[in-house]
């Protein structure tokens, strides 16, 4: 089945509101077998809205449009679909006692009855009805594609499409999909690098389909597998995710929805270990990730925003030669910090980082972007200088992600063969 979407408003095209129904389409017709194969967005003008529908309804077997249908003077969706289908706007008589009873039972007519705008639809058109708004939906043939109409208002539309929608479309349905997706989240390689590595994962002759998305700093390998039945679309996808799997190592910080901060808290838990941290460039920003997951005070002990040399000497007993000897950004001086705030906290883990985030700061020596991290542990201590490129915020937001990364793969390896990781002197890695 032939399915897109339209999204009416003037405040998604101008980019002031984030069109999260579009999303939700897409998702809730997935995961029952169909696929949206477009989708358009325009504003409240009726002449483009029209236009968008004469465009979309020959292409398509069924249109979910969205937006549009309230009171105000900006609200046209209903007066387009009229002009576009050729039938007469006419107030339907279901909806208009929708609205009625809807506004009296919350005590909202004091001031005379309401407009009956929110009520006229195209004649001949189906009322799709709306529980927990004014605005009753719609449904009408146009060009032999069915198209629905549903208010833009996220707690009004889901449970339209869910409840009407989605039914009708899948008793329309004559051969029905399977359709299994996999999520695979990564961190440290590049959307290039990524896309190299999974070259051939992908299999259209088997249905199985792979869409790589950048959220910085991380990204999400989507794998879906389409089939006639869910035991060969399982298949499938599970001979594509030990594929990714195996090219993708230890690059992979979670499968599905759990996010970084959860896969490390988890693994403190599992662990039993406790963790300190001295932050120099990213200003708390890791102990806010830390402290984001609920339980984390089972683990997490202390946190410090050594910002300023003194700090650090005073508060980690970094040596004041040290720092100026080696500068405050050097493996030197971030080890101490890791070393120092573990002693002081006196946990299992001390995690450090200085570096210089810019935009000032930078010197052809350490220039902006460079960033010591260091981890004390029980087995040695690790230190490696980084350069990250980007703006101040990017550089901040990188080094927090690496560090929690660092701690993700510390944990995850406790009690095997770590020897690799005890003192190593400072290596140089440059991520743009």
């Amino acid at each position: 089945m032939r399915i897109s979407t339209l999204s009416i408003g003037d405040e998604l095209i101008c980019g002031e509101v984030i069109d999260t129904n579009a999303a939700h389409i897409a998702k809730s017709l997935l995961e029952r077998g169909l696929r949206v194969r477009r989708h358009m967005t325009v504003g409240d003008v009726e002449t483009d809205i029209a236009a968008a529908l004469n465009e979309l309804a020959p292409q398509n077997d069924a249109l979910i449009v969205t937006g549009g249908l309230g009171p105000t003077v900006d609200d046209v969706t209903a007066m387009a679909a009229a002009r576009a289908t050729g039938l007469p706007l006419v107030v339907n008589e279901e909806a208009r006692e929708h609205l009625h009873r809807f506004l009296a039972e919350r005590g909202t007519l004091a001031g005379g009855p309401p407009s009956d705008k929110q009520a006229m639809i195209p004649a001949e058109a189906a009322i799709i009805p709306n529980r927990v708004g004014t605005a009753s939906g719609f449904r009408v043939s146009h060009e032999g594609c069915l198209v629905f109409f549903l208010p833009g208002v996220p707690v009004e539309m889901k449970p339209m499409l869910g409840e009407t929608v989605l039914p009708c479309l899948l008793e329309r349905l004559t051969l029905k999909r399977s359709v299994l997706s996999a999520y695979l989240n990564l961190f440290g390689l590049s959307e290039p690098q990524t896309d190299r590595l999974l070259d051939g994962v992908a299999d259209e002759r088997r249905g199985v389909r792979m869409s790589i998305c950048v959220t910085f700093p991380w990204i999400r390998v989507t794998l879906r597998a389409e089939a006639d039945t869910e035991a060969v679309a399982r298949a499938s996808l599970h001979e594509a995710l030990d594929l990714a799997r195996e090219r993708l190592g230890g690059y992979v910080f979670s499968e599905g929805t759990e996010c970084m901060d959860e896969v490390v808290a988890g693994l403190f838990r599992q662990r039993g270990m406790t963790l300190a941290l001295a932050e120099s460039c990213t200003g708390g920003m890791i102990a806010r990730r830390i402290t984001d997951v609920p339980g984390s005070s089972a683990y997490f002990l202390e946190g410090l925003v050594t910002y300023s040399n003194s700090a650090k000497t005073r508060l980690l007993g970094v040596p004041a030669e040290l720092i100026e000897t080696k500068g405050a950004v050097s493996a030197e001086v971030a080890a101490a910090m890791a070393a120092g705030v573990r002693a002081a906290a006196g946990s299992d883990l001390g995690l450090a980082v200085t570096g210089i985030a810019g935009p000032d700061g930078g010197s052809a020596e350490k220039p902006v972007g460079t960033v010591f991290i260091s981890l004390a542990a029980p087995d040695g201590c690790r230190t490696e200088r980084f350069r990250f490129g980007g703006s101040r915020s990017e550089v901040r937001i990188i080094t927090a992600w690496t560090a929690m990364d660092w701690l993700r793969r510390y944990l995850g390896s406790v009690g095997s063969d770590r020897s690799d990781r005890s003192d190593r002197t400072a290596t140089e890695k440059t991520l743009l």
